[in-house]
């Protein structure tokens, strides 16, 4: 098989999929490895780099996408890629199609086959490919809101973790599966009340195993009311396995948030779970909406590039083997993440939105 990384060319995108300890597998495999060049240097590895494990570096986008079957990269295909794509390519890369409807129309009429990382499940329900990176989104959505609190970025100019004879800042997080726990976990480490919701029962004793300054609550809409308006950093972490996150806080509960507080939704990648969220890029990462400060960047774990690809392409090497080679439908989890075969929308949560 030959398979391509394409360069990442999203808004400050760093990470690259495969780093070249995980390319040396595929060739090891017999499979033609092509990078194009410079992929991997925000990440930290050059082009010798991967020379040294006998990949092939070519010199452009058009290059690579003309000479391999199978494409893996991190991001949605970018609308100046679309035109690279063809339809006996094999598509591997996070997709996030139930909040871009557009793009899922324009690989419909390419006529290839997208397997969508974050559609890639396990027995249990777990998603190895999304866990690593929502890990390290849980982690940067309370750094990150730690910073915009501070007066100068448009915050109420508190200190989360609070001091003695200083308020402690309260964090609420919706939802406890990877990202929100890590970033409850960060949340309390750092000192702030936090409050978690959730339906699961597990989870919710997991996050008052943290510390006596977790509260786990079930989300009655009432409490995620009650909640959201008394939070100083709000933090959405839900997730439906390939469809539109739900909407859970409304833009009235917004508005009723004190001015300065902030927003940060790490579920805006599939549309946001927080009413006023509208998707931003590093470029431009935050705005203002009636007093509160939103931060809602699709790509957050492009901030930390090198930690970043490390992880995916970790995660990510027993799947891409397989995917490069026959009969890789057979396995259940790759199987169950294919979102679209030969252009025919096959993914049951994407189904009803063709």
């Amino acid at each position: 098989m030959r398979i391509g990384v394409p360069r990442e060319i999203k808004t400050l995108e760093g990470r690259v999929s495969l780093i070249p300890a995980a390319a040396a597998e595929l060739v090891r495999a017999g499979h033609t490895v092509c990078v194009e060049a410079g992929a991997g240097l925000p990440s930290g590895y050059t082009d010798a780099d991967y020379l040294a494990v006998g990949v092939t570096i070519l010199p452009d986008a058009p290059t690579l996408y003309g000479a391999v079957q199978l494409i893996i990269k991190v991001k949605e295909p970018q609308p100046e890629e679309l035109a690279l794509l063809r339809s006996d390519h094999r598509l591997f890369c996070y997709l996030h199609l139930a909040a871009n409807l557009e793009l899922m129309r324009a690989l419909q009429g390419i006529g290839l086959t997208a397997v969508a990382f974050e559609t890639v499940e396990e027995a249990g329900r777990r998603l190895p490919l999304l866990a690593p990176m929502s890990d390290i989104a849980g982690g940067l959505a309370v750094q990150i809101g730690a910073q915009l609190l501070c007066m100068p970025a448009g915050g109420k100019g508190l200190l989360l973790g609070g001091l003695p004879a200083a308020e402690r800042g309260h964090v609420v997080v919706l939802g406890a599966g990877m990202a929100g726990s890590n970033a409850a976990a960060m949340a309390a480490g750092m000192g702030a009340r936090v409050t978690v919701l959730d339906h699961d029962h597990d989870r919710l004793a997991a996050m008052r195993a943290l510390g006596g300054g977790v509260t786990a609550l079930y989300p009655y809409q009432q409490t995620i009311d009650e909640a959201a308006r008394a939070a100083d950093l709000l933090i959405g972490a839900v997730l439906i396995t390939g469809a539109r996150a739900p909407h859970l806080v409304s833009a009235q509960v917004v508005r009723a948030m004190a001015p300065g507080s902030v927003v940060v939704d790490i579920a805006v990648d599939q549309g946001g779970c927080i009413e006023t969220t509208r998707p931003t890029s590093w470029a431009e990462p935050t705005y203002v909406w009636e007093g509160v400060v939103h931060f809602a960047v699709t790509n957050m774990p492009g901030a930390v590039p090198r930690s970043a690809s490390q992880a995916l392409s970790a995660a990510l090497i027993p799947y891409a083997l397989r995917l490069a080679g026959e009969h890789w439908e057979e396995h259940p989890a790759l199987a169950a993440g294919v979102n679209l075969r030969a252009g025919q929308v096959v993914y049951p949560a994407l189904q009803s939105l063709a």
